[in-house]
């Protein structure tokens, strides 16, 4: 009988974690929770970043569709000005300047955030020809 109430025990033990076990399961848990906030919070980070770039970009094509449209063509020099893409607001920089070709114009826009004007979230550069030269 001895023997058999033995056996139960060990079978016991065998099958039971130990304390040091479960800590080291919920610790290895814990980390991997960890990373995986981190990528979903880089994910909607890069998701947000990129349609503000998306916004910036479609501000910088209107402002070059409307120097391509421009009559007479526009003249040489810097502006700046504010639009509201989709809710949001944006800060652009529009430079034109002469191209070795006088019948064309540079026209370079930069569009950023209002609060970083320095830091270009799109830039856009095309040439408008004039058909009077």
């Amino acid at each position: 009988m001895r023997g058999t109430s033995t056996r139960r025990e060990s079978a016991r033990r065998v099958r039971a974690f130990t304390l040091i076990e479960v800590l080291v399961a919920l610790a290895i848990l814990a980390v991997a929770l960890a990373a995986g906030m981190r990528a979903v919070a880089q994910s909607a980070d890069g998701a947000s970043s990129l349609r503000l770039r998306t916004l910036a970009l479609w501000v910088a094509q209107n402002r070059l569709a409307q120097a391509q449209l421009a009559d007479p063509w526009p003249a040489r020099g810097s502006a700046n000005g504010d639009e509201t893409q989709a809710g949001t607001r944006l800060v652009w920089r529009e430079t034109v300047s002469d191209t070795p070709n006088p019948a064309f114009r540079r026209v370079e826009i930069i569009v950023a955030e209002p609060g970083a004007p320095d830091y270009a979230l799109a830039r856009l550069v095309g040439y408008v020809g004039n058909a009077a030269h």
